[in-house]
């Protein structure tokens, strides 16, 4: 699992970690803790594995520059590069033809969809994913809102910050050189998870969802 905590529901910053177990064993952290950066707004509750009861937390909507707290199942792996990178994720390869639809009347919403591949787009705005900056030159699709209930927030990724400082619009962002060894950790036969939420949360939920210390 990718462990991400925050100070508070408002904080853009971060730290992630990194953990695995077998069925014998308890968790054990891998490498260093390093920074992130998330929504410019800080977190928000999204709908992820399982619901966690926390009647104060804000709620995640599609545009609140905030992004998912909970649990979520890491998806695949993209980037610009036509060759994998060395995850056992899989892997899709972006072209100029990819757009991540955040229309949520659209039938492909919370998706990313070849264009050239779809017959009658049906969205009115959708974000392109190359782009001039690096930021996604590698990414993690992150399963928050699916099967997606249109409204409460789509295409969440972990990809590449553009600079230490600059918060997302609702992603999780991080070096390039963290983000490369993360994807190449992943393994969709140990069913990787995102746990990101504030500390004081994680640490009142940890026990009963056997989260690691």
């Amino acid at each position: 699992c990718v462990v991400v905590t925050t100070s508070s529901w408002s904080e853009s910053r971060g730290t992630l970690s990194m953990f695995q177990r077998d069925k014998k064993s308890k968790w054990q952290k891998r490498g260093l803790t390093i920074p992130v950066m998330v929504g410019k707004q800080g977190l928000a509750y999204g709908r992820g594995v399982t619901d966690i009861d926390e009647a104060m937390a804000p709620m995640k909507k599609e545009g609140d520059n905030k992004s998912p707290a909970g649990i979520f199942r890491l998806r695949y792996v993209f980037g610009y590069g036509a060759k994998n990178p060395g995850t056992k994720m899989p892997y899709l390869v972006l072209n100029d033809d990819i757009f991540a639809v955040d229309d949520p009347k659209s039938r492909h919403y919370n998706e990313l969809v070849d264009r050239s591949k779809t017959t009658d787009p049906d969205w009115h705005h959708a974000e392109k994913m190359i782009l001039k900056d690096n930021r996604y030159q590698w990414g993690v699709f992150v399963e928050h809102n699916y099967p997606p209930v249109p409204g409460a927030g789509s295409c969440i990724f972990l990809h590449v910050w553009k600079t230490p400082t600059t918060a997302t619009t609702g992603c999780t962002a991080m070096a390039a050189m963290s983000l490369v060894d993360l994807i190449r950790w992943l393994d969709p036969k140990q069913a990787p998870l995102l746990i990101q939420m504030p500390q004081s949360l994680y640490n009142k939920v940890r026990k009963n969802c056997d989260l690691p210390p």
